[in-house]
């Protein structure tokens, strides 16, 4: 026979237990909400990851019910809301090589979104397919400008700037 004492340590734990998982589980209304909200650029690009995430999830579970217009529609709010989180970036620190926190969040996670996205073009019907390929081609555009950003001086390609033509020596 289980005591009293013994059963209230037990409710306690459950009622617990209960609260913290209800409070780590925001819905994807509250986190587009929160990321619509957020004024520091950095932080905005960082929560992307959570929402990016939560969207994603909402896209495979569309796509798993053959509902490929909310895929449609969530992976253009996706979009959307990389764009608003890049250009944030690029406004308030655009050397990404020297200031690289968020640039990096933001460019594994649309790593991530690509690959999901890819996987769904190949279930997706036909007539669903070419904006899906217009999200997938914004989305790489934003996948090198990041890479660029982080990366400015890639091995091999030529620098963005040339140095000024002066005058040439002679041996």
């Amino acid at each position: 026979m289980i005591s009293r004492r013994s059963r209230v340590v037990m409710m306690s734990a459950v009622m617990l237990a209960a609260c913290v998982s209800s409070r780590g589980t925001d819905t994807l209304a509250e986190l587009q909400a929160r990321f619509d909200r957020e004024g520091d650029d950095v932080q905005k690009a960082k929560l992307l990851g959570k929402l990016g995430d939560a969207q994603l999830e909402a896209v495979r579970k569309a796509s798993a019910a053959n509902d490929f217009n909310a895929v449609g529609l969530t992976m253009e709010k996706y979009r959307d809301n990389v764009r608003a989180a890049l250009s944030g970036l690029e406004r308030r620190h655009p050397d990404g090589e020297k200031h690289a926190s968020g640039y990096k969040q933001l460019q594994m996670h649309v790593r991530k979104a690509l690959r999901d996205l890819d996987e769904i073009l190949r279930l997706a019907p036909e007539d669903f397919e070419p904006p899906l390929q217009l999200v997938r081609k914004d989305l790489a555009e934003f996948n090198e400008e990041l890479l660029k950003r982080l990366f400015p001086r890639r091995p091999g390609e030529k620098p963005l700037t040339t140095p000024p033509a002066g005058p040439e020596k002679k041996p």
